[in-house]
């Protein structure tokens, strides 16, 4: 017999919130999994499409606005839900520094990891130091105040990002000293602060690894490394298979940093001098054999999200279901035994549609809620 689950996930209208929704919607359907989940959605639009996938959408403020953090406990009393799932990296903070009044008024466990773990990872320059101090290999970086001899010993390109940025927004590769300046500018315009890396070349050797570590810390219950692709900022094509190096490096800098449930980990292979680089290939096309490209390099971590993927549904389809694992060990208390043997897999992902009645809209607008979400929308079988 199944357990049944209420869970609540946050940022319904976008990949990572939806990407949590679909790993739980698999753990459900399987016949393997001990729970069925009954998911909660809430977002702060109403056209956000998770709202209308899930068992029960609420409209709740955004996380900047003073009543987000009350409306999202007062849905975990109303609905008795035993988890809150976190969608988007602009929530992330706001719940995790009010995770112990959420826990104390609320019924429910907030899966987020430490709040130190939290800030450090947020800020890219705050993770490279910290990376820099426990001896793993990262991509060198600088302060704009040091860009003269960080280009100096480098050489262009470089590029220039945000320290607090996401996906791609603000992400510039700069091939000249005037690039640099106009990079630096456009991201203060922006409120944001600069940053500027070494640039790693090859078009098929970046990897995205989730870890999962258990809620003492202990043991790392879960790894799996993703070659992919990116367009927007996005994974948009992917090869799941073994990456035993990649993997190991990702729990490796997962432990070193005190992490605590889902981490996700950015890194690029860099070979030796005398190995040849992916980046002579010219388009995007099926990766040499991994055990014969990870024998020369190593890994280069570039950022840190110390949260669930965009791309957790992708490791949950292929065997690793890290919203799942996570929750049973935090909620359920249960010492899942480590995983790291997935299924090997290519994923193409593609434009879908999710069709709603106008008269549920309207609903959802004006009482700010919707049941049965299912019910009043449609994604065809049609592709």
């Amino acid at each position: 017999m199944k357990k049944n689950a209420t869970v609540l996930v946050t940022a319904a209208g976008g990949i990572v919130g939806q990407g949590i929704m679909k790993s739980l919607r698999l753990a459900s359907s399987s016949s393997l999994d001990p729970i069925s989940y009954r998911i909660l959605a809430v977002d702060s639009s109403p056209l956000a499409a998770g709202l209308y996938r899930s068992d029960i959408g609420h409209i709740v403020p955004k996380a900047t606005d003073p009543g987000y953090i009350d409306s999202i406990i007062k849905h975990l009393r109303d609905y008795e839900v035993e988890a809150l799932f976190v969608g988007s990296d602009e929530e992330l903070m706001a719940i995790a520094t009010a995770k112990k009044r959420i826990e104390m008024e609320s019924p429910s466990k907030v899966l987020v990891t430490e709040l130190d773990v939290i800030r450090n990872a947020r800020d890219k320059w705050e993770t490279y130091k910290v990376l820099k101090a426990n001896n793993l290999s990262c991509a060198e970086s600088c302060l704009p105040g040091d860009r003269d001899e960080f280009a100096e010993k480098f050489g262009f390109p470089l590029v220039v990002k945000p320290r607090e940025g996401f996906g791609s927004v603000n992400f510039f590769v700069a091939k000249s000293t005037d690039e640099i300046e106009y990079a630096l500018t456009r991201i203060q315009d922006y409120g944001w602060k600069p940053m500027i890396q070494e640039y790693l070349p090859g078009l098929d050797d970046e990897f995205t690894s989730g870890v999962t570590i258990d809620k003492n810390g202990t043991y790392t219950m879960s790894s799996i490394a993703i070659r992919k692709y990116l367009k927007g900022g996005q994974t948009y094509k992917a090869f799941i298979d073994d990456y035993p190096m990649v993997r190991l490096s990702a729990e490796n800098v997962a432990e070193k940093l005190g992490v605590t449930g889902a981490v996700n980990i950015q890194a690029k292979y860099v070979p030796n001098e005398e190995a040849p680089s992916s980046s002579q290939n010219a388009a995007v096309s099926e990766p040499r054999n991994p055990n014969e490209i990870l024998q020369n390099g190593r890994m280069k971590i570039f950022e840190i999200n110390p949260r669930f993927s965009a791309t957790c549904p992708l490791r949950s389809y292929a065997g690793i279901n890290e919203p799942d694992i996570v929750f049973r060990n935090v909620v359920f208390d249960e010492k899942v035994d480590k995983v790291s043997i997935c299924r090997k897999l290519v994923c193409m992902r593609y434009w879908n549609e999710v069709y709603v009645d106008l008269e549920a809209y309207q609903n959802l607008k004006r009482v700010g809620s919707v049941k049965q979400g299912l019910e009043n929308s449609n994604v065809p079988g049609y592709f």
